[in-house]
């Protein structure tokens, strides 16, 4: 697209939708549904239906499908070919109301103060600067790339992937089959507790505050404990979210996560921090581009002393986290 402008590494595009050239000037009659766009230099003379589309991650074209559907002023939908995907009313309003097509609910429920309680959990790595396996911004930046690439963050990508699948065909009995899987897979109660416990409560809290036909139609199938990933899953596809930017946004906040917790345990400092966080971030991208393509036969992990870590954790004298 010609009026495409990407930023530093790809991190957020910014897509101009040339809606003006593609919607005839009135439908019916009525006023212009779209005015030119003031950043093109041209001044706005009645409501701007649609201006931009804010992507978040590297693959704009995730949520570039072939149509838009805009809300007519007098009932039902004008449909502007090219231009995003065919959206029902009410998204065509939320276009309309906020200028883009917005990823603030997939901002907000990865947050660290959405209320999941993450931060109570280190992934058994307060065991490992206890045991001297983390002590400085070096050892952690090692530690927490085994977990990445080797570990539970790419088996819990991989499930998410899945779980986002079976919510976005309606297929309740795969969801609640993946949701059973992913909570097979914690290799140690704390680790259980850890992903279940954050489940649930990403599950009750969206369904409270962001409410959906669909999410309301397949959270049953979620009953009992539920793994992080699905819970997440399945609220991305009912919202109708792009599983790239999900995945790639999940997997970043895994390891913001535990860089804070390595913040508060070793002497790694905000700076190290930091540091540790820019240089996972490509092997995140990567990853994150991968994981659609995998199968639940790739799941699996080697990361021993990590998972032999959350059992000595649970007896271990002094604790800030729970895992």
């Amino acid at each position: 697209m010609p009026m495409a402008k990407t930023a530093a590494a790809g991190i957020t595009t910014t897509v101009m939708a040339d809606v003006a050239k593609r919607l005839p000037a009135t439908v019916e009659g009525e006023a212009p549904l779209v005015s030119p766009s003031p950043l093109a230099g041209e001044g706005r003379e009645g409501g701007d239906v649609l201006s931009a589309l804010t992507i978040s991650g590297s693959l704009a074209e995730a949520v570039s499908p072939p149509s838009l559907a805009l809300p007519r002023k007098g009932g039902g939908d004008a449909v502007v070919e090219g231009v995003g995907r065919t959206l029902r009313a009410e998204e065509a309003s939320r276009i309309r109301d906020g200028g883009a097509l917005s990823l603030l609910p997939l901002f907000a429920w990865l947050s660290p103060s959405f209320p999941v309680g993450g931060y109570a959990y280190s992934h058994a790595l307060e065991w490992a600067v206890e045991a001297g396996d983390v002590e400085k911004e070096d050892s952690l930046l090692s530690w927490l790339s085994d977990l990445l690439l080797y570990g539970f963050a790419r088996s819990d990508a991989i499930l998410l992937s899945h779980a986002f699948d079976a919510a976005g065909r309606g297929d309740a009995a795969a969801l609640a089959e993946v949701k059973a899987l992913a909570v097979a897979l914690a290799p140690s109660a704390e680790l259980r507790l850890e992903t279940c416990q954050q489940g649930r409560s990403f599950l009750d809290a969206v369904l409270a505050a962001w409410p959906h036909e669909q999410l309301d139609a397949l959270a049953p199938a979620l009953k009992g404990d539920v793994a992080y990933p699905i819970a997440l899953g399945l609220a991305a596809a009912a919202h109708g979210l792009p599983k790239p930017a999900v995945i790639e946004a999940f997997l970043l906040a895994l390891m913001q996560a535990l860089v804070s917790a390595g913040i508060r345990l070793a002497p790694i400092g905000q700076t190290g921090g930091t540091r540790v966080l820019s240089t996972l971030a490509p092997k995140v991208a990567a990853l994150a581009q991968e994981i659609p393509a995998l199968t639940l036969d790739d799941l699996g992990t080697a990361t021993f002393r990590a998972d032999l870590g959350s059992f000595r954790h649970e007896t271990q004298y002094t604790r800030l986290f729970r895992s």
